[in-house]
């Protein structure tokens, strides 16, 4: 056996004894409006199969609770801990008390505030795109959303923003701040503070959000995580938006500390989850971060935003 082939078991081996346990809160598997190339069922498998102590179903359009307690009672063999939760856009009503209660009475772990319905995701996809909107492709032509914002006419937080905001504090579960824009994050994430709210995280903060490192920081110190979109750096994925360099850049800004990884795979023309994890772990590797760096931002940072902790 030649030193190239050793050299490649031996990082095989590396990369999925650092995925035994590992998190992810960003699964868009399937049945979705979207096209999807797995479903819940072979996300659970996979992941179990790769060791996994957890996955999450993110939908932009229905919350996936039910989803993920049937298939954990179908399939008592895995242990792959499945969740999900809901994200506030016009499908749910919103940006509304309603759906963060029964969010939180289903087990849900995560409330987004709006994805595709949040104006900022869809002014920015109208500027890319004049004639309709570019993204999201939904199998079927949808209603046109109605923008969505957590900010009344004077730029304070609404009343019903902070209504939802109390619920997730009560219920000790995530906030996460969806796609709306950093300048509408900014207020959210200081009143959820201020509420009570103890687990809080950024999706994709330099992809639609546009974060600085400054931001990310300010946002670091009240106690806020950065969750960074695997499929954003991993090849054959046309959600490829960056490099190595980037993510070791985006790493550093924060820390390992207040970092999360997580995949946003089950898109089409991507890789299926796992393999986008294995593509990230072994090119965490090679820009020399730590193995115990790499844990945290892989599983026990993730696993702590779920009460998993051991």
């Amino acid at each position: 056996m030649s030193a190239a082939t050793l050299d490649a078991r031996s990082r095989d081996e590396q990369v999925s004894a650092l995925l035994k346990g590992a998190v992810d809160l960003h699964v868009h598997s399937g049945p979705s409006a979207m096209p999807r190339i797995l479903d819940h069922e072979e996300a659970q498998a996979q992941a179990d199969a790769a060791g996994f102590r957890a996955i999450l179903y993110k939908d932009h359009f229905y919350p996936g609770m039910a989803h993920a307690q049937m298939l954990e009672k179908a399939y008592p063999d895995r242990k792959v801990r499945l969740f999900s939760g809901t994200a506030l856009n016009n499908a749910t009503g919103g940006v509304n008390r309603y759906a963060v209660d029964l969010c939180v009475k289903l087990g849900g772990k995560i409330v987004w505030m709006p994805t595709f319905s949040a104006k900022n995701h869809i002014d920015k996809y109208a500027a890319k795109n004049k004639q309709a909107m570019a993204f999201p492709s939904t199998r079927e032509k949808m209603v046109a959303p109605t923008p969505l914002t957590v900010l009344d006419a004077n730029g304070k937080l609404t009343d019903e923003t902070k209504a939802c905001i109390d619920l997730i504090a009560e219920a000790d579960i995530i906030l996460a701040g969806g796609h709306l824009h950093v300048s509408e994050q900014v207020p959210l994430f200081e009143e959820a503070k201020a509420r009570g709210v103890r687990k809080m995280l950024i999706n994709h903060p330099t992809y639609l959000i546009d974060c600085t490192d400054a931001d990310m920081q300010s946002f670091a110190s009240m106690g806020v995580y950065m969750e960074h979109s695997i499929c954003m750096f991993v090849e054959n994925s046309r959600a490829k938006l960056f490099g190595p360099a980037d993510l070791k850049h985006l790493i550093d800004v924060v820390g390992p500390d207040r970092t999360v990884l997580g995949s946003d795979l089950g898109l089409t023309e991507a890789p299926l989850p796992v393999a986008g994890w294995r593509e990230i772990v072994s090119m965490l590797l090679d820009l020399q971060v730590s193995e115990a760096d790499i844990r945290k931002m892989v599983a026990t940072n993730a696993a702590r935003l779920l009460n998993l902790e051991s």
